[in-house]
């Protein structure tokens, strides 16, 4: 789990306006972020998909079509 140090940035009324993070939580913050992303890509590809495809034949394809 990610944690972070929360501060605001507050306007001149003590109104919160924006969070700071330092780099390497905001790093953490992206990276944990892209793996959700790809969790969900995945369960809605695995929900959606009609057949699967051994990876060895769409390699082999990718070779011939000269795209890996």
């Amino acid at each position: 789990m990610v944690t972070a140090r929360t501060e605001y940035l507050v306007d001149e009324k003590g109104r919160k306006k924006a969070v700071l993070l330092d780099i390497k939580q905001y790093t953490r913050l992206i990276d944990r972020l892209e793996e959700l992303e790809d969790a969900l890509d995945l369960d809605e590809a695995i929900r959606n998909g009609k057949e699967f495809r051994n990876y060895s034949v769409i390699r082999e394809e990718l070779l011939r079509e000269k795209r890996l």
